[in-house]
């Protein structure tokens, strides 16, 4: 495995166990260069899944870009890396249980927005106006109206 500070190519495994979601095993190595550690995943390979864009063109799931969508979204707020990595293997796990080969990215964004829900309503919020590009304030408002709406109505459940 190269190593990500010096890519020198030799490292050593310091400790191995099983994701919680037990999908990946989490390694984490040292290398034998310059001694900075590192965390490596190693996953099942999964068959092909494609987002069909709104253009209609069609591009391979890409794990890297919901944990940079959800990182962006959860920018300075209380979401550890963990919870990002754990909504992005939730995400990912129930996109292919859900759908065969191909998913809208639609249907992805909706995915997203569901565990941001959940995790942080501010996080959610950042997520939804970029996501719905809101052109103008009223949408804005709509949707945190919305959302407090859908809390209160959970609230009342319990």
């Amino acid at each position: 495995m190269r190593c990500p500070y010096c890519q020198a190519l030799d490292s050593r495994v310091v400790e191995s166990r099983s994701s919680d979601d037990g999908d990946a095993i989490r390694r984490r190595r040292e290398c034998v260069e310059c001694h900075r550690r590192f965390t490596t995943y190693e996953r099942v390979e999964e068959r092909p899944l494609l987002i069909i864009k709104k253009g209609g063109n069609r591009e391979q799931f890409n794990r890297a870009k919901i944990i940079a969508g959800l990182m962006k979204a959860c920018e300075k707020r209380p979401v550890t890396m963990d919870q990002i990595e754990d909504m992005a293997g939730q995400i990912e796990r129930e996109l292919r249980d859900e759908y065969d080969r191909e998913v809208t990215s639609q249907a992805v964004g909706e995915k997203v927005m569901s565990r941001l829900r959940v995790t942080d309503e501010v996080a959610y919020v950042r997520f939804a106006s970029v996501y719905r590009q809101f052109a103008d304030l009223d949408g804005f408002i709509k949707t945190i109206n919305q959302l407090r709406l859908e809390m209160r109505s959970e609230g009342e459940r319990c």
